[in-house]
């Protein structure tokens, strides 16, 4: 895994830790696929690495899991006759 390196003194190591999708999709519970669907909405929080690599930060992983938001989808609004 990779670092970032930060300029607040205060973080800890594991914030600064770097995912890869697929990682911070087994650690959500959720398909990669739903999380790239975030990624692209930009409802996650991401760290470009170059043109086609891109990594999650473990802060943001965290910060989902804490909060419980798996967006849930739309309700349909059931007709009755």
């Amino acid at each position: 895994m990779l670092a970032v390196m930060s300029h607040k003194k205060n973080h800890t190591f594991e914030e600064s830790l770097l995912l890869r999708v697929a990682e911070a999709a087994r650690l959500l519970g959720i398909q990669e696929s739903t999380l790239r669907a975030w990624l692209l909405a930009r409802r996650v929080s991401r760290v470009r690495l170059g043109p086609r690599c891109i990594r999650v930060p473990a802060s943001e992983v965290q910060r989902l899991i804490a909060e419980g938001t798996i967006p849930a989808k739309g309700r349909r609004q059931e007709t009755r006759a």
